[in-house]
């Protein structure tokens, strides 16, 4: 099976601009500085990237910072009630612990 073209052959140049974004776009769409993707980048953590071209500028897919956004709410206790720790009932204290 082909692999499925990341755009449409007849996308419009709007498309396209709006597919990829630049490290200041991006810092932009995140509401961060695009020196803290920089930082991000250099030490792996962040949203996903990429170089493009011939000149290779970073990149990212809007996709890409979506999903990435999508992963830390999920991984924030205020936003994932599942990993709230104040509704965790406490453990028992083991045996070995209670006074005698």
């Amino acid at each position: 099976m082909p692999a499925r073209p990341l755009l449409a052959p007849t996308a419009s140049p709007a498309a396209v601009r709006t597919a990829f974004l630049t490290v200041k776009d991006a810092a932009d769409y995140l509401g961060l500085s695009p020196h803290t993707l920089y930082v991000w980048r250099h030490r792996r953590q962040g949203p996903p990237s990429f170089r493009m071209g011939p000149r290779g500028r970073v990149m990212y897919r809007v996709e890409a910072l979506d999903a990435w956004v999508r992963e830390q709410e999920q991984a924030d206790s205020r936003s994932n009630p599942a990993l709230n720790p104040l509704i965790v009932r406490p453990q028992e204290r083991s045996a070995r612990f209670t006074a005698s």
